[in-house]
């Protein structure tokens, strides 16, 4: 049985999840995220290796990393996550340049606490002034975790690639235009960008499609147009791209925000 609850308040996005065989196709995510293991155990492909998250684990992803994601044996996962839109957690922090946490998983107490707070006052949609401070006291944490300002700083071909791939979304992935662009060889640029990503030139088109899409129904509540604005063939295709990552089809996760 799968169960996928999601929230949206201010610039975080609150999910409850569990499930037993769904497993989530390797994706990337633009906010950073933050999640607590509830029961079972989390199994995850990061940066090349093996991830595992027992209960109480805290799993921090960095921006646009990434990762995949399933439970480790048939008795199943329950699990919270927050996902934070980068500008507004460096606004709390007071940083300006973006973050990286040095360790995908840890044991906090505090932090975990702090997650679990937030997490359910956003899914049970309590009052404003209590997110927000609850929000500042889950951010407090974050003295204390292990983080690094050295984010690594990608080449400049994935640079423009990205931005290439990102500002055509509405149209077919043409790698000829790009290649021709920087001068390099298909099959070079998509080694070189699959590198440097973790994804191959073509997932990461689609999961730009999908977090698109994500953001206009968010904003409009309007999945036909999402699917129209982001190019995708019909409902269909926007909505099995969609669970890939999100656990749920685009009509659901309109339906729970």
């Amino acid at each position: 049985m799968e169960q996928f609850i999601y929230k949206k308040w201010d610039g975080i996005t609150a999910l409850s999840a569990s499930f037993t065989d769904f497993a989530y196709k390797k994706h990337c995510h633009e906010e950073y995220a933050f999640g607590v293991t509830l029961s079972g155990v989390q199994q995850y492909h990061l940066d090349g290796s093996l991830e595992l998250s027992y209960p109480h684990g805290v799993m921090l992803f960095n921006s646009e990393q990434t990762h995949d994601g399933m439970a480790q044996d048939k008795t199943g996962l329950k699990y919270v996550m927050l996902y934070v839109e980068p500008d507004f957690f460096m606004e709390l922090l007071g940083r300006k340049e973006f973050v990286r946490f040095s360790s995908p998983v840890v044991y906090d107490y505090r932090l975990e606490q702090s997650i679990l707070s937030l997490s359910n006052a956003i899914l049970s949609a309590s009052d404003e002034s209590l997110c927000s401070e609850l929000f500042v006291s889950f951010a407090n944490n974050f003295t204390e975790v292990g983080l690094n300002t050295a984010y690594k700083k990608e080449d400049a071909h994935t640079q423009i690639a990205k931005e290439m791939i990102y500002y055509s979304l509405e149209n077919v992935l043409k790698l000829d235009d790009i290649c021709k662009e920087l001068n390099i060889s298909k099959f070079k640029f998509i080694r070189s960008f699959k590198a440097n990503t973790g994804l191959s030139p073509y997932q990461y088109f689609l999961n730009c499609k999908v977090s698109l899409a994500k953001r206009l129904i968010e904003k409009n509540r309007d999945i036909y147009s999402a699917v129209t604005d982001c190019g995708f063939v019909d409902i269909t295709h926007l909505n099995r791209n969609f669970k890939k990552i999100y656990g749920t089809t685009a009509y659901e996760y309109l339906k729970l925000i």
